[in-house]
């Protein structure tokens, strides 16, 4: 292993005894910065991970909804199957939801981080017209990146709801494995559809919203 990757490797170690405090935080960012990996860097990386799980989240959602959907049709059979593979769906559904909420608490502190690095470092300028044309671009990327973090926050919002309906149904049908559940939970299938597609759709806003970051971000 080459030396500079070396002591980054022994620094990250360190950051995971210390734990997530913020000394530890600025040590990580810190060993990557001496192999040129700068904050910048990390974030954009962050919001291209925050991406793909939305994605990986999506469909296991998508997937959840057709399983509720055959359920609703179901005209005989061994119940107990249909409630495992739902109750698997519900499992899939709520891993992908919280490695959504884990990216992007981690978009949320490198982007931290890189703003008050960036803050600090314009008292630096001795030139007054650099100076504010610093402070301009970061102004814009604050901007730019409050935009994505809310719409980023409100699809991650959405998650929990849905989730809870989705717990709701499959301890419904594991506690009445019979025809009358079936019907309770047709019942419940209208609302829990739309509140899915509800949660996709601001997902690939979300999304969307991203890759114009990201785009911007390389562009500067």
């Amino acid at each position: 292993m080459p030396l500079k990757y070396l002591k980054v490797y022994v620094l990250l170690v360190a950051c995971v005894i210390l734990g997530g405090c913020k000394s530890a935080q600025n040590a990580y960012y810190s060993a990557w910065e001496q192999v040129g990996v700068h904050k910048r860097d990390i974030l954009v990386d962050r919001v291209e991970d925050t991406q793909a799980s939305q994605q990986a989240s999506q469909q296991e959602f998508q997937n959840a909804l057709e399983r509720l959907s055959v359920l609703i049709d179901f005209d005989g059979g061994e119940l107990k199957n249909v409630y495992e593979q739902l109750n698997s769906d519900y499992e899939a559904s709520l891993k992908a939801a919280e490695s959504v909420s884990d990216n992007i608490n981690k978009v949320e502190s490198v982007a931290d981080a890189l703003f008050e690095e960036w803050q600090a470092e314009l008292e630096q300028f001795t030139n007054p017209k650099l100076r504010r044309s610093s402070e301009k671009t970061l102004l814009q990327t604050q901007q730019q990146y409050n935009k994505l973090l809310r719409s980023m926050r409100k699809s991650e919002a959405k998650m929990q709801p849905v989730l809870d309906s989705m717990k709701d149904n499959v301890l419904y049908l594991k506690h009445n494995l019979n025809a009358q559940a079936i019907a309770a939970i047709k019942g419940e299938f209208s609302s829990l559809k739309r509140d899915i597609q509800s949660l996709i759709t601001d997902m690939n806003r979300s999304i969307a919203d991203s890759t114009r970051f990201i785009e911007q971000m390389n562009k500067d």
